[in-house]
């Protein structure tokens, strides 16, 4: 797999890849057509890190919310404005550049009760399937590996805007989402309260804004 590295900006080209499966409409419902606007929008781009962030968020002792970010990772994205089920997107996460702010909790995250980043210094998430839910929300289907163990996830990613900045790079914007329960993936560190109640949630949120250049 030909990824481009978080701190590239080579322009390579990409060939095209073929359809991936699409999910059919359900029974009754209409079908959202892609705007016309955006096909020139079709091509291969490259993440943007100086302005992009790919993070995480979790509730902490019930009360406060933890919010991390991994700050080394590799991606290749390919956008098709014409026919949105062909885009596609290949992440790679690596697990010990988390950074939430605090290094003593940083140690705990990329630990074994948690990423364990010695055995497993990779996470991905890999497209399997794209289809336009609204005119510029995006739902993409994809299998996303923690720990070893994949399982499927649903990512919606809503279309920000479309740029050409003072250097006549052409820019696009992404803001993305999607809610798992870590311990599907084995993330299964489970300290209590004296209430009762757990010290980090079950649920953590993904967090995916992109900006990314045109690869020309």
């Amino acid at each position: 797999m030909n990824l481009f590295g978080r701190n590239s900006f080579q322009r390579r080209a990409q060939p095209s890849a073929a359809p991936v499966a699409t999910v059919a409409p359900r029974a009754g419902a209409t079908a959202v057509l892609p705007d016309p606007e955006l096909a020139h929008l079709t091509g291969e781009w490259l993440i943007d890190p100086a302005h992009s962030r790919i993070g995480f968020s979790v509730r902490h002792a019930m009360v406060t919310t933890v919010r991390g970010a991994f700050t080394e990772y590799e991606s290749r994205l390919y956008f098709d404005g014409r026919q949105p089920t062909r885009s596609r997107a290949d992440i790679v996460l690596y697990t010990a550049s988390v950074d939430t702010g605090v290094e003593q909790r940083d140690a705990h995250v990329i630990g074994r009760q948690f990423l364990d980043a010695g055995a497993h210094p990779r996470m991905t998430f890999t497209s399997t399937a794209v289809r336009l839910v609204d005119r510029d929300v995006y739902r993409m289907t994809g299998d996303l590996t923690i720990k070893g163990t994949t399982r499927p996830v649903d990512l919606d990613l809503t279309y920000i805007g479309h740029v050409t900045d003072v250097f006549g790079d052409e820019r696009v914007g992404f803001d993305g989402t999607t809610t798992i329960n870590r311990s599907d993936w084995g993330l299964t560190y489970d300290a209590r309260l004296a209430q009762g109640g757990a010290m980090v949630s079950d649920k953590v949120r993904l967090q995916f804004d992109i900006a990314a250049i045109r690869a020309t």
